[in-house]
């Protein structure tokens, strides 16, 4: 079974915003860890994989080792990190995906 994290600002900010509706969030965030090839692949930066999860008009990003996820075991899945790191409107998603790639590009996994 696959590791979810979801940075601290990132929880924060879904409270914040959805009260009612974070705990269902968090849940379907959580549900990666059962089903981590869920989510629409936005990009791939170093094996890193940038990913998304639909909720009405917000997108939920999230990275993941790419190699791990194409081509791992069962016992390699259950080590996978997915790592939540942002969310925006559908507005914003461009700028957000972008910000993500430069953030990845220099400093990798660990810059989130």
């Amino acid at each position: 079974m696959a590791k979810v994290r979801i940075t601290i600002a990132l929880q924060e900010e879904i409270i914040k915003k959805f009260r009612p509706e974070s705990e269902d969030i968090f849940l379907r965030m959580k549900s990666l860890e059962k089903e981590p090839n869920k989510g629409k692949p936005l990009g791939n930066i170093a094996g890193i994989v940038i990913k998304e999860l639909k909720q009405k008009n917000y997108r939920f990003f999230f990275i993941t080792d790419g190699h791990i996820l194409k081509f791992g075991t069962k016992e390699d899945l259950a080590n996978l990190l997915i790592k939540f790191i942002r969310m925006s409107d559908k507005k914003g998603q461009q700028k957000t995906i972008n910000e993500i790639k430069k953030i990845l590009s220099s400093f990798g996994f660990e810059g989130f």
